[in-house]
């Protein structure tokens, strides 16, 4: 797993801020890193600038690298370039499957910027199409020209929402793997959302709240899930941080923990990428993922992993 990143750019710096990670996974775990621009159709008379471009951005991410590992190791470093003609989405999506690409890694752009790549567009077709693991980031992050790579290692820390169905659970197995080889600490968090009775009396549907004895067993529910979803991934060498429990929404995956029940394994840290698992099954279901994800995507500060 992760053995070929792909790292798609539009041109743009905003669309750049996805390199320092493939640099860090490139120099920790050894991955050959692709950088993909698709010149879209139209744009043909751009092609050899793309080209030049996309090159000067690969030497930076090879000598990213180098700086890390050392100059002795600088044979062993695959950094590559690649320019394409189309519809960028639909070329990014069949270049990563005829190239068996392991992990895609791109900017959402947020809600401002290069529009045609706001989350909704290209970011947002590749996460529902593609079947590796699409890893977003958010815009604002440090751009890798600017000081070359961080000094600080940005995979740390993995969250990971679990909402009880094994749809959810497709992610564990990518998470195990990346949180083995960099050595990251992991969180399991589900939200246990409000519960309703529903009374139907004279024609009308009356919903009624759990109470709190009611929520309570629907979170002890949660926290046995938890306990066994985490203890074989302990067995198998991952650090299980903490296993929370929220009551609340999705604000809670956003940083704030204020309300959630949580079980310690290890104290300190911070969440520095977000993973979520997508629903399998035909392309119709994985051009439909849920809105939670959608919303993370929008709002959480750091990397948000789909699968």
């Amino acid at each position: 797993m992760y053995e070929k990143i792909l790292v798609p750019l539009d041109g743009s710096e905003l669309a750049e801020v996805a390199l320092p990670h493939a640099e860090e996974l490139g120099w920790r775990i050894s991955s050959e890193v692709t950088l993909l621009q698709v010149s879209e159709t139209g744009e043909s008379q751009r092609f050899h600038e793309h080209e030049v471009y996309l090159q000067r951005e690969a030497d930076l991410v090879k000598r990213n690298i180098v700086h890390h590992l050392g100059k002795d190791q600088e044979e062993n470093i695959r950094v590559k370039s690649v320019v394409m003609e189309g519809y960028p989405a639909e070329e990014i999506v069949d270049y990563a499957e005829k190239s068996d690409i392991d992990m895609i890694i791109m900017a959402t752009h947020g809600r401002t910027g290069v529009r045609r790549w706001a989350l909704g567009s290209v970011a947002d077709k590749v996460v529902r199409a593609a079947s590796q693991p699409v890893v977003l980031i958010r815009t604002g992050g440090i751009h890798h020209g600017m000081t070359g790579m961080r000094e600080k290692d940005m995979l740390n820390t993995i969250l990971v929402p679990l909402d009880g169905s094994k749809e959810s659970e497709t992610i564990l197995p990518y998470i195990e793997d990346l949180a083995r080889r960099v050595e990251a600490e992991v969180i399991l968090l589900q939200v246990v959302e409000m519960a309703h009775h529903v009374y139907a009396a004279r024609g009308t549907v009356a919903p009624l709240p759990y109470d709190r004895n009611e929520m309570e067993a629907l979170k002890e529910h949660a926290m046995e899930y938890l306990e066994g979803v985490s203890a074989p991934l302990r067995a198998r060498g991952v650090i299980i941080r903490d296993r929370e429990i929220c009551g609340e929404s999705r604000h809670r995956r956003q940083g704030s923990h204020q309300g959630c029940r949580r079980t310690p394994c290890r104290p300190g840290g911070t969440d520095d990428a977000q993973a979520d698992g997508r629903r399998e099954g035909s392309l119709l279901e994985r051009c439909r993922h849920g809105p939670a994800l959608g919303q993370c995507s929008h709002h959480v500060g750091e990397g948000t992993m789909a699968r």
